[in-house]
């Protein structure tokens, strides 16, 4: 079971700061534009409620004839700041969708450079919450949070100020409050937060179970085992449970504690104030416009707390996105390229189409000549999956590779794309180790045909066209005959143009192969390799396809791993593995005649288990 990326608490919170800081910037105008506004509509708050002063001294003094004049610039102070406080949340919004939209591009641009194994270690649903959860908490604090916290930080620092301004004994005891409350806050915060993380872990661990469980109810089902999938389910909801008890505890206790000091400080400060004013030492005015700056004070302290909640949360879903894209791409050091060349211009060949090209500027003509030369592999660099494996494949041969599972068939094709390197030995492509061509060419002069077929959402003629983006409809429907799919999509409703659900749902398993086998037709590379494709094709629809298949292998170097025999007894070489070793190697006629394990396994049966 995967496990998530992040830890129990924030690793790396001063780096996580930075990469959402440098988010942020790229779109510094309409953030400075934020900015500009919060101040101005922070700074009307605390204006306003300063001309308290002017307006109850004028009232004292009998002074009525600059009353209406200040109350009028009292109300205007008030309507600045309602327009600029509407101003900077539209604003932010729009900052905001377009940090989203960064974010997601970059993560799922990075996900695509990250090597398979991230993928073999992590579910799609904890790599899925990666998208929804973790960015969902990011976009609330940057929608609602970001700039509300700005502007609570800015009055808490400007009433502080004023409060000096107007009364600076009394402001001592304002202070100590204040001392009483961000403490608390600080206190409260750093639990929070370890808690946040782990509800955040909680709830991709949640996602994960959710998604496996629904894409296999029909096993599930199957074999009876809803309650355990509940008790499953029930231990992973409790956890997230206890992890979201945990961030809330500490976190709802944050506004009934502000509100509670501000209370006992109001309390203080109007006797004290009250007695000041009597004696002279202060005048009605300052002290009016002290008690009400006082009783506000805890509204932006309260607004600065339940916003970095929000805060927190997006922390923690910001650190789990940027650990992601910190880790290491997939490496690809090749610098060889695949390029087009037109008829008569190319050197060293008769094939006016393809040639590999190194950074000097030499070619070499693309055959699909394929050569491994005592390949050493392991998943782990402990238990040895290959042990030793050569071969050739000259351009246009059939190498077939037949062995019980776990014995490393697909291995041998996943090292041939590159999904993993060996570490040992070397594959040798039209005379070129792998290594030395760039990846995305390699893989762009292999066509593959896997045993797990996945159709995309779309029409069946835009899945066909997955294996060459620019096919025409009519290379699409050729390649579909090839494969012997032409009947069965003729006849549904929409022929060519009928959507395809779910990857695939409204297929048959044997349909979705077909489909796949055309993907690979019309790609039309010069190697292919074909993982048990007919696996899921009944042996009627199998002899169908057999001269289909033929015309598509016309030419091509072709690897074949198959469970049944019969599809391989046309093969130029049959590869028989056992324990990651080639054991016996030769045509079908030869190997009988060996009588060894494929003599065995071939009269014991047709398919192997």
């Amino acid at each position: 079971m995967a496990r998530p990326l992040s830890g129990k608490k924030p690793k790396r919170l001063g780096y996580t700061l930075r990469t959402f800081l440098s988010y942020l910037g790229r779109h510094k105008f309409l953030l400075l534009a934020v900015a500009v506004l919060v101040f101005v509509s922070a700074g009307a708050n605390l204006l306003g409620t300063y001309m308290i002063r002017p307006v109850v001294n004028g009232l004292v003094s009998g002074n009525a004839e600059t009353l209406p004049g200040k109350v009028a610039l009292t109300a205007g102070i008030y309507i600045v700041g309602v327009l600029c406080s509407f101003g900077y949340t539209q604003t932010m919004v729009q900052a905001a969708q377009k940090v989203l939209v960064d974010i997601r591009r970059d993560l799922f641009c990075y996900l695509q450079t990250l090597p398979l194994r991230f993928f073999d270690n992590h579910r799609q649903g904890d790599v899925m919450s990666y998208f929804t959860n973790d960015v969902d908490t990011i976009a609330d604090a940057l929608n609602n949070s970001f700039a509300m916290a700005i502007q609570s930080f800015i009055q808490m620092t400007g009433t502080l100020v004023l409060l000096f301004v107007l009364n600076w004994r009394l402001s001592l005891v304002v202070v100590v409050c204040y001392g009483v409350m961000f403490w608390y806050i600080r206190y409260s915060g750093r639990r929070s937060k370890m808690y946040y993380q782990k509800q955040q872990a909680s709830l991709g661990s949640l996602d994960g179970l959710i998604q496996e469980m629904v894409n296999g109810q029909k096993v599930v089902q199957v074999f009876n085992h809803e309650q355990a999938s509940l008790a499953a389910f029930d231990e992973k909801n409790e956890a997230l449970r206890k992890a979201g008890t945990g961030a809330q505890s500490y976190a709802s206790t944050m506004i009934p504690a502000v509100v509670s000091i501000s209370y006992i400080n109001y309390a203080i400060v109007s006797v004290l104030g009250g007695i000041m004013a009597l004696t002279g030492m202060t005048d009605p005015g300052s002290l009016a416009s002290y008690l009400v700056f006082v009783r506000q004070a805890a509204a932006p302290i309260n607004q600065f707390t339940q916003q970095s909640n929000f805060l927190l949360a997006a922390l923690a879903g910001a650190e789990r996105v940027f650990e992601v894209m910190d880790q290491p791409p997939e490496p690809d050091e090749g610098t060889v390229c695949l390029v087009r060349v037109p008829a008569g211009q190319s050197r060293g060949t008769d094939n006016p189409q393809w040639v590999w090209q190194k950074p000097n500027g030499e070619q070499i003509p693309l055959h699909g000549e394929v050569r491994l030369d005592g390949v050493q592999f392991s998943y782990d660099l402990k238990t040895p999956v290959l042990q030793g494996i050569s071969l050739y494949a000259h351009k246009g041969q059939k190498i077939a590779f037949v062995g019980s599972t776990g014995t490393g068939k697909t291995t041998i094709t996943n090292l041939i794309n590159r999904f993993y390197d060996v570490q040992d030995g070397q594959i040798l492509y039209d005379g070129l180790d792998v290594r030395q061509i760039r990846k995305s060419d390699l893989r762009r002069s292999l066509g593959m045909v896997l045993q797990d077929t996945h159709l995309f959402t779309g029409t069946i003629a835009d899945n066909i066209r997955f294996g060459r983006l620019n096919a025409t409809d009519e290379q699409v429907r050729r390649a579909a005959c090839i494969a012997n799919a032409d009947s069965f999509i003729r006849r549904l409703p929409k022929g060519y143009q009928t959507m395809v659900s779910t990857d695939g749902a409204n297929l048959s398993q044997g349909q979705r192969q077909l489909l796949a086998i055309a993907r690979a037709a019309v790609a039309d590379p010069p190697v292919l390799i074909l993982d048990e494709a007919t696996s899921s094709i009944d042996t009627r629809t199998e002899a169908l396809i057999e001269k289909g298949m033929d015309q598509l292998m016309e030419g091509h170097t072709v690897f074949v791993i198959a469970h049944r025999l019969s599809t391989v007894r046309n093969a130029d070489a049959i590869m028989v593995l056992e324990h990651g070793k080639i054991v016996e190697r030769g045509n079908h006629q030869q190997l009988l005649e060996q009588k060894g394990l494929y003599c065995q396994l071939y009269q014991g049966m047709f398919e192997l288990s």
